[in-house]
Parts: C-alpha cells; sequence; structure tokens
C-alpha cells in the first residue's frame, strides 16, 4: 500500500501532524509513506523513522508555482498511490492531493474544494479550544484509527547527530559546560500578535540567572530578529552563541533544563524533547496548541485569561494593544519557570 501525506506551511503545524504519522505507521506497518512539505519544515520530519520518502516542494507564485505544481501531480500520478491524505485544506495542497491521482483522497469538507476528496471530514471553521494535533487526527477517522493518546503518540522530531556535535562546539566555545543548566529563551515569533516584549525578556533573564550560577541563559530568535535577540543578550548575562537551524535548536533543547518562548514552530520544536516548558499563549489558547506530549513531562502554559477577543484570527488586534500579550507579567514567567527548574517546594 502507498500512502501520500500532505501538509504545507508552518513548522509547528507539521510538527503536529507527527502523532499522526506514527499512528498511520502502526496501523499500516507495511505501508510506503511519502510526505509533502515546504523546504521550511522539511528538518522536523528529515529524520522521522516512520516516513519512507520526503518530497519538498517550494513554493513559487503566479504561473510559474502552477506549472510546478502540475509538474509534482504528474509525478505523484506515476507514483500511484492508492492512499492521500491533505492534513492542510488550503488550495495548493487540496490541488496537490488531487492532482496525485489517488482513488481515496482524505480532507476536509471545506467550500469550494470538498470535491476534490472521496472522504470528507468536517472542520468547523470557529476558533475552539481544542488541540490541533486532535484537529489533524480528525482524518484518520474514516481509516478506523482510534482517539489519540498523548504518551503513546506524542510530537516528533529526531535528533540530528551532526547538528548535536555543532552544538556541542559552539556551547563550549562560549564557555557553557555540562556543569551549567541551560535556559533556552526564544524572543521572537512570526507575527506581532505572539511576539511578548523584549524588555519583558529581559527582565526575566536577569532574575533566572541572578537566582543560580549555574545557569546559563542561551537566547535564539529567528533569522529576521537578530537584532531583539542581541538586544537582550547585550542587556543581560546571556549566551551569545548566534543563529541556530531548526536541527541545532532541536540538539540545543537536549542539552537544555528549561524552554521559554511564545506560540510559534519553536515552541513546538521543544515539545519533541523531555525539556520543560514554560509557553506564553496571546491570542492563542494553550488548549490548542500546547505541548503535545507525556503529561507526566513538566510544562506551565501562562495566559492572561478570558478576554472578549481571545483567541482571534490574528489579522487586526481589535483593541490595537496587544493586551493578550503585554498583559502577561515578568513575574508570572519568572515563578514559573523557577517551579520547574527547582521542583515542588
Amino acid at each position: 500500500m502507498k500512502i501520500l501525506l500532505v501538509r504545507l506551511r508552518e513548522i509547528g503545524d507539521v510538527v503536529f501532524t507527527t502523532p499522526a504519522v506514527h499512528a498511520l505507521r502502526s496501523h499500516f506497518p507495511t505501508a510506503h509513506l511519502t510526505y509533502i512539505v515546504e523546504p521550511a519544515a522539511e528538518p522536523v520530519v528529515r529524520h522521522n523513522p516512520h516516513i519512507d520518502e520526503l518530497v519538498i516542494a517550494p513554493r513559487a507564485r503566479g504561473i510559474r508555482g502552477l506549472l510546478a505544481d502540475l509538474a509534482l501531480g504528474r509525478r505523484l500520478r506515476a507514483g500511484r498511490y492508492d492512499l492521500a491524505i491533505d492534513f492542510h485544506g488550503g488550495p495548493r495542497a487540496s490541488l496537490i492531493t488531487w492532482l496525485s491521482g489517488a482513488p481515496r483522497r482524505v480532507g476536509y469538507a471545506i467550500g469550494g474544494r470538498a470535491w476534490m476528496y472521496t472522504d470528507r471530514v468536517a472542520r468547523p471553521r470557529a476558533l475552539r479550544a481544542r488541540h490541533s494535533v486532535e484537529n489533524q487526527w480528525d482524518l484518520l477517522a474514516p481509516l478506523g484509527i482510534d482517539a489519540p493518546d498523548r504518551a503513546a503518540f506524542p510530537v516528533e522530531m529526531r535528533a540530528d547527530a551532526d547538528a548535536a556535535r555543532d552544538v556541542d562546539a559552539r556551547l563550549a566555545h562560549a564557555g557553557v559546560t555540562a556543569a551549567h543548566r541551560i535556559v533556552v529563551m526564544h524572543v521572537s515569533a512570526g507575527n506581532p500578535f505572539r511576539r511578548w516584549p523584549l524588555e519583558h525578556f529581559v527582565v526575566v533573564a536577569h532574575a533566572l540567572a541572578s537566582r543560580d550560577p549555574r545557569r546559563r541563559i542561551v537566547v535564539t530568535s529567528g533569522p529576521s530578529e537578530r537584532e531583539a535577540a542581541a538586544h537582550v543578550v547585550s542587556a543581560t548575562n546571556a549566551v551569545a552563541c548566534g543563529d541556530f537551524s531548526l536541527a541545532e535548536l532541536r540538539a540545543l533543547l537536549d542539552r537544555a533544563a528549561l524552554y521559554i518562548g511564545g506560540d510559534s514552530g519553536p515552541l513546538h520544536i521543544a515539545a519533541t524533547t523531555s525539556v520543560p516548558i514554560v509557553g506564553l499563549y496571546g491570542p492563542t489558547l494553550p488548549e490548542r496548541s500546547a505541548p503535545w506530549r507525556d503529561p507526566q513531562i513538566a510544562t506551565a502554559s501562562i495566559d492572561v485569561g478570558a478576554l472578549p477577543c481571545r483567541p482571534c484570527d490574528q489579522r487586526v488586534c481589535a483593541p490595537g494593544d496587544f493586551r493578550c500579550l503585554t498583559g502577561i507579567q515578568p513575574q508570572q514567567v519568572i515563578d514559573a519557570a523557577e517551579q520547574l527548574l527547582t521542583g515542588p517546594c
């Protein structure tokens, strides 16, 4: 049996499909699983043991992009897949799924595109307090696969040995040894709706470093926000180790005692490890995107609680002041971090 999986776009969204990928491998142990992703998320599944083949689908605009997708469709059709599952549901993903020619195609019942699937699964448009892993898992119901279990099917991203060696060397060069306790603090996010104020990160970094001389704060960020990371490093005693690729970030987290960051791709990479996590949730809900892993692994999810405008679709901040994020105070994060670093009193 040949199964085609499609999940385009964001890093975190691809992470959220990995429990379903594992479940498909368990349900169809001899199947050939092919996964289509865009380049940015490829490292998430590069070493996934449940996937036999990766297809990278770069995104191009206009007629060039359409021609590339049609060529990809011809390649997939020649592969004679028996089943295709579209975990995305966007226009491009649904087109690729349909072009595959798989006789059975599973996707969401979305207006204007549902006809491209043979098996359609309802997906309410309203933002729900339901985890994204469960939303993805709904697509497995037509195949007779039972409800998900966090402990049995956590999110996954396997470590890269070369990246781990590079990270070890960079930490050693920065004076960080095995005797130190590393706190990874990710200070950027994909959009302003998930970006906690930089000065709040500075306060937290100062507080955590001052309470234990063994601690080393390693600040990370996306490539577009190097200045934000540099600001936090220069304002504190944080460790500067340069940019980390996704594979290197995954390796760094294996060395860490704690991860602190907003609801973005790096937090979901952290969730694939056993590192304790302090997650900061603004317009999103922890119920929807908190770490999906064994509940025994320590996690703290911090938000401002109920607001009339929360959750939102992250297109326009109705109040205009991003109060769902700015309302999270540094002391809340410090207290949660200390609890996870030191354990119960």
